[in-house]
This record gives structure tokens, C-alpha cells and sequence, in this order.
């Protein structure tokens, strides 16, 4: 039986509130370092937001905002403010494809695997 995503050792609410916190960081810095299984459910999620940025009316604005957290970067600007302005016009031309993820190496502590997910420029 096959569910389509992976389940992270998380219950459904545990899983919603880590992506949650994943996607707003990658918007707010452009790249975030976390598990290789993590990053590759990641990449889904912010490739759906870019998505939904590039239409940018708001309806889309709104179901960004469900999962984006209300938090500001370091110009005192929200995240889903970024990735309407900035983010999803870099997009404009590009048909999908919006992240790429780079493996590392194994973590010190557990030997988990390690990568990068990061925007394409």
C-alpha cells in the first residue's frame, strides 16, 4: 500500500506544522539545510507555492497563506509578501522545477542523510 508521500515518523498535525516551518524558511532565506527525505517531501510543497505565487490573484494568495507562516526576514517583510514579489516573478518563464536538492553527507549525530533545498536561479 503506497500513500504517495512520506510519513516521517510524524503523526498528520506533527508533519503539517514541520512542513509549515520548512517552506517559510526556505522562502525567507532562499535555502535551507535538513534530512535528504525531508527535502525531497519539501520540495513538492514549495514548488506548489511557487505555483500558486505565479497566479498571484487572491484566491491563490490565500491558500499560500494557510501554510506559510506569518513571519518577516530580515527587511521586515513576510514571507508570503516574498514570495509574491520576488520569488514567483523569477518564475515567470519556467514551467515547474523551482528547487533543486543537493545531497550531503551523513549527519554526525544519527548518520542520517543530509541535503540542501534550495531555489534554482
Amino acid at each position: 500500500m503506497s500513500l504517495g508521500y512520506r510519513k516521517l515518523g510524524r503523526n498528520s498535525s506533527q508533519r503539517k506544522a514541520m512542513f509549515r516551518d520548512l517552506i517559510t524558511d526556505l522562502i525567507l532565506n532562499g535555502h535551507i539545510e535538513t534530512t535528504y527525505h525531508r527535502a525531497k517531501e519539501l520540495q513538492r510543497l514549495a514548488d506548489k507555492m511557487v505555483t500558486l505565487g505565479k497566479q498571484g490573484d487572491l484566491a491563490a494568495r490565500r491558500q499560500a497563506a494557510e501554510l506559510i507562516r506569518f513571519e518577516k526576514d530580515d527587511n521586515e517583510q513576510y514571507a508570503i509578501q516574498k514570495l509574491f514579489s520576488e520569488i514567483a516573478p523569477k518564475f515567470a518563464d519556467r514551467n515547474g522545477g523551482y528547487t533543486r536538492v543537493l545531497k550531503l553527507g551523513p549527519r554526525r549525530g544519527d548518520s542520517a542523510p543530509m541535503a540542501i533545498i534550495e531555489f534554482v536561479e
